[in-house]
């Protein structure tokens, strides 16, 4: 699976970042997504660059493990929850610079919104009664990969939305059939607590190789919301 980009993945440092490059465009992202990598700015030097991440122990979902307690299954009925009808909003949210962690920046932002229009990135959506965004998150889909980038929820009206959009994701990949791999990058304590494990970073190659030819879900078919 080697990369004409990212070489040969034997080669690799024994580290999370396999690449620095100033270059960053559509055809860097796929072939990163396609191989195991994805890209998070950073800056070297006080110069802004791109870093290319294949992390070591990789955080995945199996579609079979997610944890839903009982109370998250009540708060699954209270949001109104769409597929691909903001996404530039999610992104934004998920890119606030008052958020703890926040990293997307402007040329993340406007790329992945250039995948979104190619129909390679995605997002799920929450809404409140009131039709205000609650809570959401997006993604990269190639084939039977959907790799999280972010996910945000508003701690005042949808304090449980991220996890409300997740579940719909989770539901909307497990009826789409075939082989397919959720991937969230890294396994933090939160996302922990949802069912996400660490597998080894050949472990999660040997995955995406065994996925990437399941035909992509088909997004455009979803119904403007559905309910569980």
């Amino acid at each position: 699976m080697t990369s004409l980009i990212f070489g040969d993945p034997v080669a690799w440092p024994d580290h999370d970042v396999v690449g620095i490059s100033t270059e960053f465009s559509i055809g860097m992202v796929v072939e990163a997504y396609a191989h195991g990598v994805f890209p998070m700015p950073v800056e070297v030097h006080g110069s802004p660059e791109m870093a290319w991440f294949s992390p070591r122990r990789r955080g995945v979902l199996p579609l079979d493990g997610l944890r839903v307690t009982r109370s998250l299954r009540k708060m699954v009925k209270r949001y109104r929850v769409t597929a691909d009808t903001a996404f530039d909003r999610v992104v934004a949210k998920c890119a606030d610079p008052d958020r703890e962690g926040a990293w997307i920046n402007e040329r993340i932002a406007t790329l992945y919104g250039q995948l979104h229009q190619r129909g390679l990135a995605h997002s799920v959506e929450c809404w409140d009664g009131d039709d205000n965004l609650v809570g959401g998150l997006y993604g990269v889909g190639l084939g039977g990969l959907f790799a999280g980038e972010s996910m945000f929820h508003d701690p005042e009206r949808g304090r449980d939305a991220s996890k409300v959009a997740l579940v719909r994701l989770v539901d909307f990949l497990n009826g789409a059939g075939g082989e397919r791999l959720l991937d969230v990058q890294w396994r933090t304590d939160h996302l922990a607590t949802l069912g996400v494990i660490e597998i080894d970073r050949y472990d999660y190659l040997d995955r995406l190789r065994q996925v990437l030819p399941t035909p992509a879900p088909s997004w455009a078919s979803l119904p403007e919301s559905w309910s569980i």
